[in-house]
C-alpha cells in the first residue's frame, strides 16, 4: 500500500503519517467500524467519483444500524472525499471512508459520549484479482458459511463481518484458488469473500437474493441495470451450489473487483473456461461510463472539479505551514 500524501481525519486533512489511532479504541477491539469503498475513475472530463452519493448513504445506513453517530451530514462527507482526491492531485483511486469508535472503555458497549472517529483515505489500487479481471479467476466453495441473518446484519459494511470474509479467502489460497464463495446458512449460493456473485444461464442473468446473508451491492445494483438496458433478463433468486456447476458463465462484482470473469470453480470450467460474451459486454458497458462510451444516464459520476482542487490546495498549503 503506498501511501498518499494527506489523509482526511476527523475533520481536516492531515498528512499520511499522522493519521493514526490510539490502541484503546473499540473498533480495534470489538470491531465497531463500518466502512465504504468507493472508486475514483479517469475520465475525459478528469477524475470522477462512481457512485458517491450512494456509498454514503450507505455508510450512513451501516451506522446507523449499529448506532454509531456519525457526527458529519451526508454532504459534508461527499464534500472530504471530493477534496481529499483534488489534494493529492490524483487522477484515479480507491477511496475508504471508515467510520469508527474511539478510545473510551473497553466494555463490549462503548461507554456513554465515547467519541467517534471518522477518516477517509485514497489509494492508487487496480484490478483486485489483478489479471483476473482479463482472463477469469479461478474459484473455490468454502467451507465457511455466511452468517444467518438474524446474527450480524450483512446489509451494514461493518468491519466485524470481513472476520468471515478472511477465513473464506484464506481458505481459498492456501488450496491455490483466487477467491472463495460462501454457501448462506441455508446451504444456498451467498457471496465471495468481497464480491457479489452472477451466474449467466442461456442468456439470463440469476444472482442471490439480498436476503441470502450478502451485502447489497452497488456494484451489483450497477450490472443489473446496465444488463437490463442491454436487454438481458435478471432475477434474483435462491441458487444451489451445483448451479456454478452447469452455469454459461459466472462473473463476481464489487467495488475493488469491478466486473471479474471466473473461469473455474472447485477446479471444473465454466462454460468454455473463458470469460463469456455476456460477462464482456457488461465488462465494455461498465468501463465505457468511464471513457464516454455508455452514456452516463443515471448521474452516477461526480466530477472532482476545479473549484473543489483549488479549496484543496489552498488546505494543503495551510498544513504545510
Amino acid at each position: 500500500m503506498s501511501p498518499t500524501s494527506l489523509i482526511w481525519h476527523n475533520g481536516r486533512l492531515k498528512p499520511w503519517h499522522e493519521a493514526t489511532v490510539h490502541v484503546g479504541a473499540h473498533a480495534l477491539h470489538y470491531g465497531s467500524s463500518v466502512f465504504e469503498g468507493e472508486r475514483v475513475y479517469a475520465t475525459p472530463q478528469g477524475p470522477a467519483y462512481f457512485r458517491l452519493a450512494d456509498h454514503t448513504r450507505r455508510l450512513f445506513e451501516s451506522a446507523r444500524i449499529y448506532e454509531i453517530d456519525i457526527g458529519y451530514s451526508e454532504e459534508a462527507i461527499n464534500a472530504a472525499c471530493i477534496e481529499l482526491i483534488a489534494a493529492n492531485a490524483m487522477p484515479a483511486a480507491y477511496v475508504r471512508p471508515i467510520v469508527f469508535r474511539g478510545a473510551g472503555g473497553l466494555g463490549v458497549l462503548a461507554q456513554p459520549g465515547a467519541p467517534v472517529e471518522v477518516a477517509i483515505m485514497a489509494l492508487d489500487w487496480g484490478a483486485y484479482l489483478g489479471e483476473a479481471i482479463e482472463h477469469g479467476a479461478d474459484v473455490c466453495v468454502s467451507s465457511w458459511q455466511r452468517p444467518a441473518p438474524n446474527t450480524f446484519p450483512s446489509w451494514a459494511k461493518a468491519g466485524g463481518n470481513y472476520l468471515s470474509s478472511q477465513l473464506i479467502g484464506l481458505e481459498a489460497r492456501r488450496g491455490g484458488y483466487a477467491e472463495g464463495i460462501a454457501l448462506g446458512c441455508n446451504g444456498l449460493l451467498s457471496e465471495g469473500a468481497g464480491e457479489n456473485l452472477f451466474l449467466v444461464r442461456r442468456g439470463v442473468l440469476y444472482t442471490p437474493p439480498s436476503s441470502a446473508g450478502i451485502l447489497s451491492g452497488i456494484t451489483r445494483d450497477t450490472v443489473m441495470t446496465l444488463a437490463r438496458e442491454l436487454g438481458y433478463a435478471v432475477e434474483e433468486r435462491d441458487l444451489p451450489r451445483e448451479a456454478l456447476y452447469t452455469s454459461d458463465e459466472v462473473f463476481m462484482t464489487g467495488t475493488a473487483a469491478e466486473i471479474t470473469p471466473v473461469r473455474s470453480v472447485d477446479r471444473k470450467a465454466v462454460g468454455s473456461g473463458k470469460p463469456g460474451p455476456v460477462t464482456r459486454a457488461l465488462q465494455q458497458a461498465f468501463f465505457g461510463l468511464f471513457d464516454g462510451r455508455t452514456a452516463d444516464r443515471w448521474d452516477w459520476l461526480t466530477p472532482v472539479h476545479a473549484a473543489s482542487a483549488d479549496r484543496a490546495r489552498a488546505a494543503q498549503e495551510t498544513i504545510a505551514a
